[in-house]
């Protein structure tokens, strides 16, 4: 992004989610999409980088919410966690 102030371009950069795992992807993906989307309709501001900054933290729970939910099928498929 060209001409951005740094604050936008800076929390934007949380919005990438290639370096996830493909299931983590498909939970941050609308985040990212919503975020660029916003960016490219909305002039920077203090509102904007507010705004940002709570999709990126509702990203986080979400994708913490589904990387708790993987580790409780996985202890749940090996309740003896792996031990012999």
């Amino acid at each position: 992004m060209t001409n951005r102030h740094p604050s936008t371009t800076h929390l934007l950069r949380y919005f990438e989610y290639s370096h996830l795992p493909e299931r983590l992807q498909a939970f941050s993906a609308p985040f990212s999409e919503l975020a660029h989307s916003v960016v490219g309709y909305l002039p920077d501001g203090p509102e904007l980088t507010a705004g940002l900054r709570k999709l990126l933290e509702a990203k986080d729970c979400i994708v913490r919410a589904a990387v708790d939910q993987e580790r409780d099928e996985a202890a749940a498929a090996d309740p003896d966690g792996g031990e012999r």
